[in-house]
Formats: C-alpha cells, sequence, structure tokens
C-alpha cells in the first residue's frame, strides 16, 4: 500500500506527517514523495484564512489526481473548524489532530465498509502528550522533533490554542530515546520543535524548562547539534538564557516570534510583552552567544494599526537588525477576537506596508552576510542543486559551493568568500 503525504504549515505538523508516517510503516505502507497512490493524507493548516484555502485547493487537487485513493484529512483545519471540515466531499475520513494514532484503524474501516468516517474529538483540558518515535526526517539531513504541543497564550488573532489544545510536554525520556534513534540514523543535527517552545516542561513534575530538554538532546553521542524551532519571548528570562549558555551544542540561532514593534499594536495582539522587554531579551542573548543570529516573525496591518504604529515597527526592525524577518500581512482568522475588531485595514495598504519593512530587512540582511566574508563555520551539509552543494552554518546563514553529493550529511569547515543573493558562497578549508 502506497501513501502519499500532503503536509501544510509549520515544522510541528512536519514532525506529526513523520510521526504518521512511522506508525503506517508498521502496517505495511510504503510512503512515496510523488505519483500515484493508494492512500493520501493531507495534514491541514488554519493558521490563516488563506492557509484554510491553500488546504481546500490541496484536497480537491488530491482527489482530481488520485480518484481512486483513500483520502485522510487531518491536522488543524479538521481540529479548529470541524463543521466546515465535515463538508468537503473530497475527503473519505475527517479526522482531528487527536485522533492520528488511529489511521492505520480507520483505514481498515473505511475499505471494509465505504462508510465515511468523521471524527473529530475536542482536545481537554488535562490531556497529556502524545507521539510516538520517529527515526528523523524525510529528505532532510536534519532531524526534527516535537518536543512540545499546544497552547495556553490565546494571542488575539490566533486559532491554534484551538487546533492544539493546552500546552504539554513530552518526557526528557522520550527525547533522549528518540534523539538517540537520530544518531543512530546517521543525522548529526536534531530540530527541537513545538508550538509553544519555550513553555516546554511547565506541565512535568520538577520545574523543568526548554534548557533541560535541550541538555537531554545534546547529550546523546554522536548529534553534533541541536537547534530550537520558533520561540515565543515569554520565559526567555535571563537565567534561562544562561542555562541555554552552558549547552555547547546549542546552535546560535534563534528565531523569536516579534510580530510588532510597536506596543499599542502588542497589547491588541494579546502578546503580553513590550517592545523593549523583546529588545532586552535581543540583548541577553547576543551578550551569552557571540556572533548568534536572531530571525523573527512580523504582521503587517493588523486591524487598527495606524501609519505611527507601523513606524515604530519599522523602527524597531533598523534597531534590532535581524538576521531575517518573515513577513506577513494580517490575515484574518474567523473565530478569533481580531477578526471581530474595528480597523481592518485594505490589502493594498497591508501590501505596501510589507513591501516597505522588506524593503528595509532585505538591505539589512545583505549587510549582514557582506560582513560573514572571511569568517570560517563549521557547516552541515544539506542538498545538491545545479551543481552546488548547499548547506547551514550554526547560525543558520545559508551556504552554497560547487561540490558533489558525497559531502551531504556531513559538516566541514568552510570559509565564506562571498555572497550571491541570499546565500553566501563557500570554500573548503581542509
Amino acid at each position: 500500500m502506497r501513501v502519499l503525504f500532503h503536509t501544510l504549515g509549520c515544522k510541528v505538523n512536519t514532525c506529526e506527517s513523520e510521526e504518521i508516517s512511522e506508525n503506517l510503516k508498521k502496517h505495511g505502507y510504503e510512503t512515496v514523495t510523488a505519483g500515484t497512490a493508494d492512500c493520501i493524507v493531507i495534514n491541514s493548516c488554519t493558521v490563516t484564512g488563506e492557509s484554510g484555502r491553500k488546504t481546500r485547493q490541496t484536497l480537491r487537487r488530491a482527489r482530481r489526481e488520485n480518484p481512486d485513493a483513500v483520502i485522510v484529512l487531518t491536522g488543524c483545519l479538521t481540529q479548529a473548524f470541524p463543521d466546515a471540515a465535515e463538508q468537503l466531499p473530497e475527503a473519505d475520513i475527517v479526522i482531528g489532530n487527536r485522533s492520528n494514532p488511529r489511521i492505520p484503524a480507520l483505514i481498515d474501516e473505511f475499505r471494509q465498509t465505504g462508510a465515511r468516517i468523521v471524527l473529530t474529538a475536542a482536545h481537554e483540558k488535562d490531556e497529556k502528550f502524545t507521539g510516538v518515535a520517529v527515526s528523523g526526517t524525510v529528505n532532510h539531513t536534519r532531524a526534527f522533533l516535537k518536543i512540545q504541543d499546544g497552547c495556553n497564550r490565546f494571542c488575539s488573532y490566533c486559532i491554534i490554542p484551538y487546533a492544539k489544545g493546552r500546552s504539554r510536554s513530552r518526557s526528557l525520556e522520550e527525547i533522549r530515546t528518540c534523539v538517540a534513534g537520530f544518531a543512530a540514523n546517521g543525522y548529526k543535527e536534531a530540530v527541537l520543535v513545538g508550538i509553544d517552545l519555550t513553555d516546554y516542561g511547565r506541565d512535568l513534575p520538577g520545574g523543568l524548562t526548554l534548557a533541560d530538554a535541550v541538555f537531554a538532546a545534546a547529550a546523546t553521542a554522536g548529534i553534533e547539534r541541536v537547534r530550537l524551532g520558533s520561540l515565543e519571548p515569554h520565559n526567555l528570562t535571563d537565567h534561562e538564557i544562561e542555562r541555554l549558555a552552558q549547552c555547547e551544542k546549542l546552535c546560535p540561532q534563534f528565531h523569536i516570534s516579534l510580530q510588532s514593534g510597536s506596543n499599542s499594536v502588542l497589547k491588541r495582539m494579546n502578546r503580553r510583552y513590550t517592545a523593549e522587554e523583546y529588545a532586552h531579551i535581543v540583548a541577553r542573548l547576543r551578550e551569552r552567544f557571540p556572533a548568534c543570529a536572531i530571525t523573527t516573525d512580523i504582521i503587517c496591518g493588523f486591524p487598527g494599526e495606524t501609519e505611527a504604529e507601523f513606524a515604530e515597527t519599522l523602527a524597531f526592525a533598523e534597531m534590532i537588525r535581524f538576521e531575517k524577518v518573515h513577513i506577513f500581512p494580517y490575515s484574518l482568522r474567523e473565530g478569533t477576537r481580531a477578526a471581530k475588531m474595528d480597523g481592518h485595514l485594505a490589502k493594498a495598504k497591508k501590501d505596501a506596508r510589507c513591501a516597505r519593512l522588506a524593503k528595509v530587512c532585505e538591505q539589512i540582511r545583505a549587510e549582514i552576510l557582506q560582513a560573514e566574508i572571511g569568517n570560517i563555520y563549521d557547516v552541515l551539509f544539506e542538498s545538491i542543486a545545479d551543481g552546488y552543494i548547499h548547506g547551514y552554518t550554526p547560525n543558520y546563514f545559508p551556504v552554497r559551493m560547487p561540490a558533489d553529493d558525497a559531502l551531504r550529511g556531513s559538516i566541514k569547515k568552510v570559509r565564506l568568500v562571498g555572497v550571491d543573493g541570499d546565500s553566501c558562497m563557500g570554500q573548503l578549508c581542509e
């Protein structure tokens, strides 16, 4: 039985698709990356209205290209909007995230009965972390591990707490077991991800924090790097940063979601920190992790955002000098408080602000990359394309150089000798 995955959204969804794939493999399924399949699993995203549209588009295309396949629709869209998901006729099995472990049995049931299955159990307040051990991440030389799920923050624009439930954490024992499996399969870098990663451990006995998870992963022989996924500013205290700095294997790259540099906008977003508090975290990280990279997400055109508030975000980005910024126009998401706010901006105005911010951030990035010329880094090489091998430094600068696939999966010392677009050009030191 051939199964094909379409995974939309974040790295957490990627990890969950890997878990589903591992589970199906135990039941005799072969995961394929293209072509026809007997079963298709669509792991949906619903973080914005646009991502919901892409999920529906993917579902229609999957049915058109594989008319006889069993199609399973799971993920955030089904969990957050079960009634809307049930109305999508192309899916044979519609389930929420909580039912993912049952997918093999549900496929068997559908094949036997031909009766459509809809199963979207709501998240419970005190539910525990669930997840199976995975052997790695397909088509990556870095292995991703979900160590935290859910969110307690309830930002006014975000539907994720309703899609993923309350915050919950993977045990240190399970982290050690999974990362040991990565090392046994030849991976040198483990990437720890979660919905609200900085909330890790708060629900576990012993007062654990994210630093404990980092040390558990780093203790594995064969793992040379530990990298963190997207972080929220809360819980990144001076003490926690000091603890993280004690881990020599931790990559000095921190993606810390900002969303706005205006305190009044942050308050309407219910982000629970100020621009000044965010700047303090960045300063502390740069003090304890020399040459670290700080990347972020920013939303332009949040409801009611004035020109003055946008100017504050623009000035803040210039002050912090982020290594890279993911910029999004505000996208209305039904079911959130922001959707009911006054002052929604026209698409043209939101797009114009995105373009203005992007121009500033791209110039800063170009200057940062140019300043890297001559520096030497350990580069983990990941892929080959057009005669170049591509990889990343510990602080996540992309590097490419002419080479064959023999370097893939290895870590080599590389001198940065130039900049080409968004990448640094490298030269082996040995």
